[in-house]
Order: C-alpha cells, then structure tokens, then sequence
C-alpha cells in the first residue's frame, strides 16, 4: 500500500509550530516573508472549531520551506489585534494568515482553514 504523504501516522511530516509571543516577532516574519512563505494561526484555546483546524493542520503534509506560527489568542489577544490591524484583515477565530513578500495574500477561518488550501495559495503566488 502507498504511503499517503497527507497522514501523520503514515509518514507525513510533523508540524514544527513556532510560537508567536512577541509583537517584535512581528517584524522578524514580514521579513522572512520576503524569501519564503510565513503562515500564523491564530488560535482559541477554548474553541472546540479551533481545536478541530489546529488537528487538521497538524495531521497534514507542511509545504515546504514554510514556516507556521502559532498564537494562542486567548493568552496574546493584543498581539492578534495588532496583527488584524497590520495586515488589515478582520479579526476570526480560529484563523489562518499567509504572508508573502510582507503582505497577508491569504486568510481564512473556521471550518475554511486546509492545508491545501494553503499550499494552492503558495503555487498561485509563486507561479505569478
């Protein structure tokens, strides 16, 4: 049987979250963006949907050279307020935000939020 390269418990690769605690990491990311993808996940610890998009994530296949921030929300809320303000989007819960090139291209929320998604997102801009 083949591996399905989609399934944590057949081989995928595990999410490697960087936690997101400091609004200076902020600027460490818009710059970053700039040679490879940044993705934050903002998340509610007490939010059973936010619970269910963080498995998912966690279970899929990472594009490559992507790097995934982690926000707990409930602990950080200011922080997530200033990044709904920097990168103009609407503040959700749970949330996903693609930075390239130091803008958000993409956000999504809730049920919404797929890695493949995700990685459409990532192909659609570097094929552009």
């Amino acid at each position: 049987m083949p591996h399905d390269r989609k399934n944590h418990s057949l081989g995928a690769v595990p999410m490697n979250w960087i936690p997101l605690t400091d609004p200076k990491q902020l600027s460490e990311i818009e710059a970053l963006s700039k040679s490879r993808p940044q993705v934050i996940f903002k998340h509610s610890t007490r939010c059973s949907v936010s619970a269910v998009a963080k498995h998912r994530l966690e279970k899929a296949m990472p594009p490559e050279n992507t790097d995934f921030y982690y926000l707990d929300l409930i602990t950080y809320r200011s922080l997530s307020n200033q990044i709904a303000e920097h990168y103009s989007v609407y503040h959700e819960s749970p949330q996903v935000l693609l930075i390239i090139q130091g803008a958000c291209v993409y956000d999504e929320s809730h049920s919404g939020i797929q890695m493949d998604d995700i990685q459409s997102q990532i192909s659609s801009v570097a094929a552009s």
